[in-house]
C-alpha cells in the first residue's frame, strides 16, 4: 500500500504572477463595500466569454449575439433557488451573481485550471457561504444551492461535480472531503403533494469522507470520522468512525482504535491558503 501525500505543481513564474495579481484584484473588489457585484460579474464574464466586448454597443450585432452577451450579466438570468418560495431575498442578493460567476468561471477556458481555479472558488465562498473556515478547496463543477445556509469548517475540500443543496441547510466540519459526483440534500418533499417541502438540516462531522457518487439525504447527520462509501445513498445518520456503504448505507465496518492511532501525521498541503 503508498502513502501518496499531494505533490506541488509549480506553474511558470509569469503565470503565477498574473494569476496573483488578478485574484489580489478580485479579493480586493468583492472586500469593498461599494462593489457592485452585478456589474463585476458581467464585466468578468464578458471578459471571459467575449474579450474586447465589454463596453461594446451592440446595436448592430444579431439577436444570437446580443443575447450571448446578455447572459453575462446574472441580472439577465434566473438560478432554481429563486423559484422557491422559502428563499431569503435579502440574503441571497449579493450571493446571486457571485454564484452565477462561479458556475460561469467553471465553464469557461479557466475552469480546470486547479492552480487559478481553487483560491478563485476560496474568494468567492467567503462571500457565499454562511461561514467559510481556512484552506477550503473546491474542485471545478460544483454547485451551491443559496449559499447563505451553508457553513464549512477548516481544512474542507470538495470534489468535482457536487452538488450541495443547502435549501434547508447544510453543515461541513474541519477536515471532510466530498468526492466527485456526490449529492448532499437539506430538503425533501411530501409523497403525495410536491409543494410541501421539508427543510431539515443535513451535518457532516469532522474528518468525514462522502466517497464518489453518494448521495446523503435530507436530516442525516454524518458522525465525525464516519466514511460514506461511494454509490451509497445514506438515509439515517451515522455513528462514529464507522463505514457506512450499500443502497440504502449499513455500517459494515469500524475503524479500529488502533488503526486510528496509527494514522500518520497531516501532511503539506500545496493549495493551502497562505
Amino acid at each position: 500500500m503508498s502513502f501518496l501525500p499531494l505533490r506541488p505543481v509549480p506553474v511558470a513564474d509569469a503565470a503565477g504572477a498574473l494569476y496573483d495579481e488578478w485574484l489580489a484584484w478580485l479579493r480586493e473588489s468583492l472586500d469593498d463595500p461599494e462593489c457592485d457585484r452585478n456589474e463585476l460579474c458581467r464585466a468578468i464574464l464578458t471578459d471571459l466569454y467575449y474579450p474586447g466586448l465589454t463596453d461594446s454597443d451592440t446595436a448592430g450585432f444579431s439577436g444570437s449575439a446580443r443575447v450571448a452577451l446578455a447572459q453575462m450579466d446574472p441580472r439577465n438570468a434566473t438560478l432554481e433557488p429563486e423559484y422557491y418560495q422559502e428563499l431569503d431575498e435579502e440574503k441571497y442578493a449579493p450571493r446571486k451573481p457571485l454564484l452565477w460567476l462561479w458556475e460561469m468561471f467553471d465553464r469557461s477556458a479557466l475552469g480546470e485550471n486547479v492552480a487559478l481555479g481553487i483560491p478563485f472558488r476560496r474568494i468567492l465562498a467567503r462571500h457565499v457561504f454562511g461561514s467559510c473556515g481556512e484552506n477550503f478547496k473546491a474542485f471545478t463543477h460544483v454547485r451551491v444551492s443559496y449559499g447563505y445556509n451553508l457553513h464549512v469548517g477548516d481544512d474542507v475540500v470538495i470534489h468535482r461535480h457536487v452538488l450541495l443543496d443547502d435549501r434547508g441547510g447544510i453543515e461541513i466540519g474541519d477536515g471532510s472531503s466530498v468526492s466527485d459526483f456526490a449529492n448532499v440534500y437539506s430538503h425533501s418533499h411530501n409523497i403525495v403533494d410536491g409543494r410541501i417541502v421539508y427543510l431539515p438540516k443535513t451535518v457532516i462531522g469532522k474528518g468525514v469522507r462522502i466517497t464518489y457518487h453518494a448521495t446523503i439525504l435530507a436530516g442525516t447527520h454524518v458522525a465525525d470520522d464516519s466514511m460514506v462509501g461511494a454509490g451509497s445513498l445514506l438515509t439515517k445518520s451515522t455513528e462514529p468512525h464507522w463505514v457506512y456503504v450499500g443502497v440504502p448505507a449499513r455500517k459494515i465496518k469500524e475503524k479500529s482504535a488502533e488503526e486510528r492511532g496509527a494514522k500518520a501525521p497531516p501532511t503539506g498541503d500545496p493549495m493551502r491558503d497562505d
